[in-house]
């Protein structure tokens, strides 16, 4: 790599020797040079690269996808290969990969993008007119959204790219973890650089989105979404503010229970959403109990703060209950136990509900949870005017678990 000029006329071998290896590759030190050898590459010889990976997978196989990402995380490689795969969508073998019209269209609009000379009123009006982002296939979906990346990153370019952001969020519905992630980041690098009153609207619209990825299977997109969620509620101005804060009290919860996630920087990041959520809310007592990190009080101060959201509050616990995370069944099984006692209708076919969920536990492989769940239905089927054998609710919520021990 140090001398380029002595292997650069061998770039089709190089590409063909990349391509048969990067999917056994499993040290990320390996990985990590050969992707600066075909980043290298792309720059010195763009023709070559592209020509290479088109002739190796036309039909774009997950280790050639993988390629063409890659040559497309900078900015001047993305260029580069973008003004070559203009010049080649006439050739039969790119139109394997790019087969449609649409697509052709998507290709020559990231390539406008990328250019200085078009204005974002201009590219504006273009893409509202094909709106390609519609229905593309997963390959163009996973290759525009790198490109579109590493675009945002680019002040002159992210300016640029509001229209798109509508249509980007509603290819998020069945997107694989990967294209979620880059989704994310275009919306923060392009929700980054725009002024409050421009993205009130789509901080709005963005904040339903990212709810459900808070309990993704993905830490990285956990952490992401809410790190994200954290900045957007801070965007919104005017009327919008009434509507964001009925959107931010459904994120209360899964914020609660995402402080224990077993991800540590998930758990930062859910203590520092919930520590904004409360000042947007102007909830004193939520925001001094997460400042000081009184995990075990806080839930208790989430019933008490608004009271007619106890049962969506029992809705929105059920599905933790059944999580891959101990931390976060556990957090559930206390919860509940404590949104049972503020039920208004403390009938007793609704407690009688409740326990059948927490019942679910009896096979549960963390031993603690299956005691923990046992406690807090014992407690829940005792009348009320008897005493509880010193155990309460409230003990238990703060009452230690394997699953939090390191």
């Amino acid at each position: 790599m140090r001398e380029p000029a002595s292997w650069l006329t061998k770039v089709p071998n190089i590409v063909r020797c990349i391509y048969e290896n990067t999917e056994c590759i499993r040290m990320a030190s390996a990985q990590h040079s050969l992707d600066s050898l075909l980043l290298l590459m792309t720059d010195q010889c763009p023709r070559e690269v592209v020509t290479s990976l088109l002739k190796l997978s036309p039909s774009c196989d997950s280790a050639a996808l993988a390629m063409w990402e890659v040559t497309l995380s900078q900015p001047h490689t993305l260029e580069k290969v973008l003004r070559e795969v203009l010049s080649k969508l006439q050739d039969q073998r790119l139109r394997r990969m790019f087969s449609s019209s649409t697509e052709d269209t998507c290709i020559h609009h990231l390539a406008l993008l990328a250019s200085s000379d078009i204005t974002s009123e201009e590219f504006a009006g273009l893409y509202k007119v094909q709106r390609y982002l519609r229905r593309p296939s997963l390959v163009l979906l996973s290759l525009v959204l790198r490109g579109l990346v590493t675009l945002s990153q680019r002040p002159e370019t992210a300016g640029k790219m509001l229209v798109l952001l509508p249509d980007i969020m509603e290819t998020q519905q069945d997107a694989s973890t990967d294209n979620k992630m880059k989704a994310l980041l275009v919306f923060r690098n392009v929700m980054g650089r725009m002024k409050r009153k421009e993205a009130s609207p789509t901080a709005l619209q963005l904040v339903e989105k990212l709810l459900p990825l808070f309990d993704d299977e993905s830490s990285q997109l956990r952490e992401l979404s809410i790190c994200l969620f954290k900045d957007v509620i801070q965007m919104v101005v005017g009327n919008d503010k009434q509507q964001m804060k009925k959107n931010v009290r459904r994120s209360l919860l899964p914020l609660f229970f995402h402080m224990s996630d077993q991800s540590e920087s998930v758990a930062k990041a859910s203590r520092e959403a919930l520590l904004v959520a409360a000042k947007l809310l102007k909830w004193k007592q939520l925001k001094h109990l997460t400042q000081t990190q009184q995990t075990c009080r806080i839930g208790e101060c989430l019933l008490v703060q608004d009271r007619s959201r106890v049962e969506e509050y029992l809705s929105q616990s059920l599905p933790y209950l059944k999580d891959a995370q101990v931390t976060l069944r556990e957090a559930a099984v206390r919860f509940i136990g404590l949104a049972a006692r503020h039920l208004r209708d403390k009938s007793e076919e609704k407690l009688s509900e409740i326990c059948t969920a927490l019942q679910l536990l009896d096979k549960d492989a963390e031993l603690s949870i299956l005691s923990l769940a046992a406690q807090t239905m014992l407690i829940l089927r005792c009348p009320r005017e008897q005493p509880t054998s010193g155990w309460t609710l409230r003990a238990l919520c703060c009452w230690p678990c394997k699953g939090r021990q390191k």
